[in-house]
């Protein structure tokens, strides 16, 4: 129940107990030139005016709704039918939290569980979660999940090369402070040979990712094998577009499988909210972190869904929660499962298709040009690497004022791959748009 002063007595009751003597004592660190009514406030406006200069601000912003985007290294512009925004506008939806109380949650408990579904159809695992924050954040949480499984026996994890630096720099963040050795290859060029041969019995988990950070589709099987004869558990990144077309994670050994879910019909955002995919096989299932929804039945036999195994210091003793991880990204999630099912198996290989399809068009569009060279040796999805005649950042520039947004500078990863572009092309990218990319590249990059 909240308190409110009603005579000058409560409030000095009030100012007494928290140790001041009037209320303008609280207000001592903010300096007296700065208070109200000292403030050098602007004349108010209206409604209206407010909107026309909002929208004039909004217009001077970049994005992928009114410039042409190539622009992916981890967030990806996809259609998204109109019914995913149908769906999440609905008020039971959009204002739901945890779905504590399965009495009165039953369409949210069962569209997560729908989500998690269509994640296991999607990967080949046995168990999916509610969902956590992001791709990041998903392959940390596989590296403490692996850490718990070893129960601290283990101290190193190796990530390939081609991860994602941002993933990277997310797992060595949430292990600092701790014993645990981030290893692998650091030759972004070296085979699969080298990484696996980083394996040994120190290692808790190893993670890949499918396809890489710079598009190429490995073949995963020595490094799958490895770590098989080592015991360490197999994570594996995904792009889940790219599994409408190629094989699940399962089939090349995979024991967590996670992964960025924006692709799956949420918006860029300017970068988040987004959703991280976690699934994993049946016998890790109680050190997985999140939530999980499960389908029951009732006292009178009907189905029914309830949260279960919620392994989190929240809901169980700290010492045995294998995550700290909170709020899932439930309303993504939900936008996830709704982009799913109204793609279908064929619709979702249908966007892979084209991805693939256009991208390699692209591709060979531009290393036609000359000073300009595909830089990938190796099968590649909807992402390639280009070499360039200038550097990245100025072509980009030069870009814009053709209203199209360039590709990821890779000197921002890697310094060896100044004038390396990472190109990224999806299916809402037309013909008419690509050769126009080309055209403009063409031009700019005679200097």
């Amino acid at each position: 129940m909240t308190f409110l002063p009603h005579t000058d007595q409560d409030r000095q009751q009030m100012l007494a107990a928290i140790g001041v003597s009037q209320l303008d004592d609280l207000f001592d660190a903010v300096p007296a030139n700065l208070r109200f009514p000292a403030l050098d406030l602007p004349a108010g406006i209206s409604e209206m005016e407010v909107m026309t200069e909002l929208q004039a601000l909004a217009d001077a912003t970049v994005n992928a709704h009114q410039f042409t985007s190539f622009l992916g290294a981890g967030a990806y512009d996809h259609f998204i039918p109109s019914v995913v925004d149908h769906v999440l506008s609905r008020s039971e939806f959009y204002t739901a939290y945890t779905p504590y109380q399965p009495e009165v949650s039953q369409g949210t408990l069962q569209a997560i569980f729908e989500f998690q579904s269509h994640i296991c159809n999607l990967t080949g695992m046995e168990v999916a979660n509610a969902s956590v924050y992001d791709g990041a954040s998903a392959l940390a949480e596989a590296v403490n999940m692996a850490l718990n499984h070893h129960r601290d026996k283990r101290d190193r994890v190796v990530l390939a090369p081609t991860i994602h630096p941002h993933y990277r720099d997310t797992v060595e963040t949430y292990l600092r402070g701790t014993d645990v050795e981030v290893i692998g290859p650091q030759g972004f060029t070296e085979g699969m040979q080298a990484l696996a041969d980083s394996i040994d019995e120190r290692t808790a988990l190893v993670a890949v990712q499918y396809p890489d950070f710079l598009g190429h589709i490995n073949d995963y099987q020595p490094v799958a094998l490895a770590a098989q004869a080592a015991g360490a558990l197999l994570c594996v990144v995904v792009n889940p577009i790219a599994l409408g077309l190629l094989e699940p994670p399962s089939a090349i050994g995979a024991d967590i499988v996670v992964g960025e879910g924006q692709p799956l019909g949420i918006p860029l955002s300017f970068g988040g909210p987004y959703l991280g995919l976690f699934a994993t096989r049946q016998e890790y299932v109680r050190k997985m972190p999140g939530r999980l929804v499960g389908e029951t039945t009732d006292d009178r036999g009907q189905r029914g869904y309830v949260l279960t195994l919620t392994p989190r210091e929240q809901h169980i003793r700290r010492e045995r929660a294998t995550s700290n991880i909170c709020t899932n990204q439930g309303l993504m999630a939900l936008a996830a499962g709704v982009y799913l099912t109204v793609m279908g198996r064929q619709g979702l290989r249908q966007v892979a298709e084209l991805c693939y399809h256009k991208a390699h068009y692209a591709a060979e569009q531009i290393n036609a040009l000359p000073g300009y060279r595909l830089w990938n040796q190796r099968p590649f999805f909807h992402e390639f690497v280009i070499e360039t005649p200038q550097p990245v950042d100025w072509i980009n520039r030069q870009l814009l004022e053709s209203r199209i947004i360039g590709g990821y500078d890779l000197s921002q990863w890697q310094p060896s791959l100044s004038n390396h572009m990472l190109v990224a092309v999806t299916e809402r990218n037309t013909r008419a748009d690509i050769d126009r990319l080309v055209s403009a590249l063409a031009e700019v990059g005679n200097g």
